[in-house]
């Protein structure tokens, strides 16, 4: 019980990079002793990507089901579980997730993906050795003493420390800090990235939003015309349309048809997601798209909790692979996201980014009205969403 619950909590710690191609379980030939070197490694990448993702569309699902009227952003990099430690070893999970972390934190021209997690400890607490050195080696986490006691020099300590970790975006992340706290969680994650084919700002005016039946809003509506990739998901009855980022990064778009929001977050799968790429095809489009920044906070402990994931919150938890003392558990664990979709890119840019296509009949894709976000990079899932309304950054 111990061991699994160690491995729960790494798999709260670290951001595990989503594998977006999220088929079933295959438990057959997982554990083939036989397997080695580098397809050994993969099949560790596809268990624990699998999981995430599978993860993600549950914590979506979860939250939007009392988060109706709101805006939902989040990362399954920084936030995930349902993973079983029995099928397969932990030196293949560190090596897994080795190599996912790496992926991650690779810089990327025109992109900017700032991702981390920290654990902050009671200071009278030694923290394990393996765990630090595991910690460090595998998950390029980091663990930090802190006298609790004097919460409100803690909770300035820790917001610089977040906030020195994502260039000033993240502020404020710990709010009303316990003095009784004992381990205090933190993931943050921060994206900002150049579109290959930039909007034109000069094309961006103000037009309706409707948020829902009874509320419409003036938002500064993006135009883009050209070759985009598109197509319609039939089971979803949502269009789908991709953009992609510098840096090997796409951002997909999923607008329901009118009155099929509920259908698409029912259905929505890894499999869904998996197929997008080959469901888009491309060709000339008019395409209207919001601006709108998200700054975005969860309490994992309420949301979890809701779950059905406790233990690690309370007196049951056993985290002495952590210090060595069964007795302490998770005080607080949050996460916060920041994202940023504008025209991104100078003007000049901007400028060449279209591509007219005037012997083509162009579809019209409008997105002005709730919509799913879904961002990935080299066929990772980094980022989920839902923009209910783009005026609300929170």
């Amino acid at each position: 019980r111990n061991m699994k619950m160690l491995f729960f909590l790494y798999l709260l710690i670290v951001g595990i990079h989503s594998n977006s191609y999220c088929y079933e379980r295959n438990h057959q030939g997982v554990r083939n002793q036989n397997q080695r070197g580098q397809e050994n490694r993969n099949i560790a990448q596809q268990i624990v990507g699998n999981s995430v993702c599978r993860f993600a569309c549950c914590f979506y699902k979860d939250i939007s089901s009392y988060e109706n009227n709101g805006n939902i952003f989040f990362s399954p990099l920084s936030i995930s579980t349902g993973f079983n430690p029995s099928e397969i070893s932990e030196n293949e999970i560190h090596e897994g997730y080795r190599q996912l972390m790496q992926m991650i934190n690779t810089k990327n021209e025109g992109l900017q993906l700032n991702m981390g997690n920290v654990l902050f400890v009671l200071d009278k607490l030694k923290p394990q050795d393996k765990f630090l050195r595991n910690l460090r080696n595998f998950y390029e986490g980091e663990v930090y003493p802190m006298n609790f006691k004097r919460a409100d020099q803690a909770q300035i300590k820790i917001n610089e420390y977040v906030a020195g970790r994502t260039n000033g975006k993240i502020k404020d992340h710990v709010n009303n800090l316990d003095p009784l706290t004992e381990i205090l969680l933190i993931s943050y994650i921060y994206f900002n990235a150049e579109w290959e084919k930039p909007f034109d700002p000069k094309y961006t005016k103000k037009d309706k939003f409707f948020v829902d039946g009874n509320t419409v809003v003036e938002v500064p509506m993006m135009f883009g015309m050209g070759l985009f990739k598109h197509g319609y998901d039939e089971q979803l009855s949502s269009t789908v349309v991709q953009m992609d980022y510098k840096g090997g990064a796409s951002a997909f778009f999923i607008l329901p048809d009118r009155g099929k929001m509920r259908k698409l977050e029912k259905r929505l799968s890894c499999e869904h997601m998996s197929r997008w790429r080959t469901l888009v095809s491309k060709s000339s489009a008019n395409v209207y798209l919001p601006k709108f920044s998200l700054y975005v906070t969860y309490d994992l402990k309420d949301i979890l909790y809701k779950m059905g994931i406790m233990d690690v919150f309370t007196d049951k938890a056993d985290l002495s692979g952590i210090t060595g003392q069964p007795q302490h558990r998770i005080s607080q664990a949050i996460h916060k996201a920041v994202v940023k979709v504008d025209e991104t890119g100078t003007e000049a840019a901007a400028a060449t980014g279209m591509e007219i296509v005037p012997m083509s009949v162009p579809a019209t894709v409008v997105f002005n009205r709730p919509f799913l976000l879904v961002i990935i990079q080299k066929h990772n899932v980094i980022f989920m969403g839902k923009i209910v309304n783009p005026l609300k950054k929170d």
